[in-house]
């Protein structure tokens, strides 16, 4: 079992391939290009907050769950659509080029993936808030309730 050597606390490897290495790490480049594109396709709570808070929200914050779960909780500012009803003549209230980000749960539902897709077949920008109402909540940030 990998542990601190006694010599200089540094952990030391199993020589047998573990589960996490069974598929050998994309090499520094690629991941470098994987990572800086995520941004493209993803934000997180904190930076929402702070968009919100500061008043330079230059998007519109979609939550694509039930109208139930939203009236239960939601993040300050969302527009409840969900991903079900998100159709050309839903979003055609918002200009073309309104940038989107969609949240929904957290990283335990895919309602988020669906809107986006559908918003990315409509021909809309969007972007994910990774971590949903779930992450949300981890930073400490408050929900607000009913419509």
């Amino acid at each position: 079992m990998p542990g601190p050597s006694p010599e200089n606390g540094v952990p030391r490897l199993s020589p047998r391939p573990s589960a996490v290495m069974a598929v050998t790490p994309a090499d520094a480049a690629r991941a470098l290009a994987h990572f800086e594109a995520a941004f493209e396709f993803e934000t997180d709570c904190w930076d929402v907050h702070a968009s919100l808070k500061s008043g330079h929200a230059d998007f519109v914050l979609l939550d694509v769950r039930s109208p139930d779960l939203y009236t239960r909780g939601h993040v300050p500012g969302a527009t409840n659509l969900p991903h079900g009803k998100i159709v050309a003549g839903t979003v055609a209230v918002w200009p073309e080029e309104t940038a989107f980000v969609v949240y929904c749960a957290g990283p335990h539902c895919n309602g988020a993936h669906r809107a986006a897709v559908r918003l990315a077949r409509l021909g809309r920008p969007v972007k994910i808030m990774i971590g949903g109402v779930t992450g949300w909540i981890d930073e400490g940030f408050p929900l607000a309730t009913g419509q």
